[in-house]
């Protein structure tokens, strides 16, 4: 075999019918999943946008307001959400294509701090005692969550709500205890993500902050 075949040997050398399942139907299969996947994605993006997009221009505004004021942007979130704060903070630091570049870290990124303060303190305060270091009234702290109840990005915007900084937040299912958190007003804005699939929650979530910060660019240009 070559190719295609010698690294998916299994879906040729399958036999159809009773024994086994022939290519054709494996990707008649795979082409059905991938279908449902993307109505499901759009579906909830039409409900996202229904449901925030005013908050979503709000919040831009108000995170436009920091930045214009000297305001730093700090993201933070675990395992798939750690990547997300990254994105989150390259997109806003270094966007290209002419638009404004914007001061913007993921605490993620200081490996040393977040497994130092990990190993010595506890895994709950790898955000927080970064934030209460560094972070200043007026920045602002990013937090993301697909579950809505990371412990660490609670007590991450916890502090920086303590602070006065400006505080955002993604979740996902009903919001969890980041819902709660945005009732008691430790979360000024809060985006809900309406789905139990993982997947989808966070794709939802990366369509959300390219939009927060398309709307920040268009905020800071119109100001």
């Amino acid at each position: 075999m070559t190719g295609v075949e010698a690294l998916y040997p299994f879906l040729y050398d399958r036999p159809a019918g009773v024994n086994g399942t022939g290519l054709e139907e494996v990707l008649a299969q795979v082409a059905h999943s991938t279908e449902r996947k993307v109505a499901e994605i759009d579906q909830l993006r039409e409900a996202v946008a229904a449901e925030y997009a005013v908050r979503l221009a709000d919040c831009a505004v108000a995170m436009a307001a920091r930045f214009a004021a000297g305001g730093r942007l700090m993201t933070f979130g675990n395992g798939g959400s750690s990547t997300d704060a990254s994105a989150v903070a390259a997109r806003f630091l270094d966007p290209g294509g002419g638009a404004r570049p914007l001061p913007a870290f993921a605490l993620t990124e200081d490996v040393a701090t977040l497994t130092a303060l990990a190993n010595d303190v506890s895994f709950e305060v790898v955000f927080a005692r970064p934030l209460a270091a560094a972070g200043r009234a007026g920045d602002i702290a990013f937090g993301l969550s697909t579950s809505g109840g990371s412990a660490n990005v609670l007590r991450g915007l916890a502090e920086a709500h303590r602070l006065g900084m400006l505080t955002v937040g993604l979740a996902g299912y009903a919001g969890g205890a980041m819902a709660e958190a945005a009732e008691r007003g430790e979360i000024d804005y809060l985006f809900v993500m309406p789905s139990d699939s993982v997947h989808r929650i966070q794709e939802a979530q990366t369509s959300t902050y390219h939009v927060l910060w398309e709307l920040v660019q268009c905020a800071l240009a119109s100001a």
